[in-house]
């Protein structure tokens, strides 16, 4: 299982600050479809973090790991 936690809207929108995805292996960008398509949420402005550090499309998320969601940050 994967562990995702969600922040400010994406938590808002989704109704839950933590997930636990069924999965064992997955790269990020399908990880991220696979949210986009459960949630309807827009995937392309969100940054993708895999046991605190910031991970790529083609990262690979493995069983136990964590994933935070990290929506674009605005003020000023």
């Amino acid at each position: 299982m994967i562990n995702v936690q969600c922040f400010a809207h994406i938590r808002e929108q989704i109704g839950k600050d933590q997930l636990i995805l069924d999965e064992t292996k997955i790269t990020v960008k399908d990880l991220m479809d696979k949210l986009s398509a459960l949630y309807s949420i827009q995937t392309e402005s969100i940054m993708v973090a895999v046991n605190e550090e910031y991970a790529e499309p083609g990262d690979i998320v493995n069983e136990g790991d964590t994933v935070a969601l990290i929506p674009p940050v605005s003020g000023g």
